[in-house]
């Protein structure tokens, strides 16, 4: 499985990397204008449902910017936020939130032992996989193969990723892995991992 999931991490980085522009950090920041509404002037967004983009990997977030452009990912604002972007727009503004540090918030108490459990060593009864095996064991995700970092990401975000990815309604993950993964989850783990990850650094 781990071959598997390795194999079809190289092969999602064979097909963006030859696309992928170098982006400036300064040219990204004035970019970043538009984004601020819902994203926040750093990257950390205030509304849970709006995803932190502060400290994410430069290109994870150009990766999903050209998604949302090209239609493989959708979300009706992103879609035409995304729209008039070019690929230096992205890489531009890749790079700006990637400076930027992540602000952790607070994992609900109740669900914290739960969530630490399902992130460190999944649940090998339903074959439900460990997260920490692709985003690292502080969440800090892995650059080279385009794993996102995952530190401190609101927990209504997260939450809404997995159900999607389960439901089959997001599929630009590499290889099928994330909707394998979360195929397999209950309402219950995805709602304790997500908890955890919140407060997660």
């Amino acid at each position: 499985m781990k071959k598997m999931l390795t194999i079809a991490a190289l092969a999602g980085i064979a097909a963006w990397a030859p696309a992928q522009a170098a982006g400036d950090a300064e040219a990204g920041k004035a970019k970043a204008a538009t984004c601020t509404a819902c994203h926040g002037t750093d990257g950390n967004s205030a509304a849970p449902n709006f995803p932190k983009l502060a400290g994410q990997h430069a290109s994870y977030t150009a990766k999903q910017l050209a998604d949302f452009k090209a239609g493989a990912r959708t979300d009706a604002t992103m879609n035409a936020m995304a729209a008039p972007l070019s690929e230096q727009d992205m890489a531009d503004l890749a790079a700006f939130y990637s400076t930027q540090q992540v602000k952790v918030g607070t994992a609900a108490a109740d669900k914290v032992e739960h969530g630490e459990t399902l992130y460190r060593a999944g649940n090998t009864a339903t074959g439900v996989s460990a997260c920490a095996a692709c985003h690292g064991p502080t969440g800090s995700g892995n650059a080279m193969a385009n794993f996102p970092s995952l530190s401190g990401q609101h927990a209504d975000y997260t939450v809404a990723q997995l159900k999607n990815f389960r439901a089959g309604a997001r599929a630009n993950d590499a290889g099928s892995m994330m909707r394998s993964i979360a195929g397999k989850m209950t309402d219950a783990e995805i709602e304790a991992v997500a908890q955890y990850i919140q407060g997660l650094n």
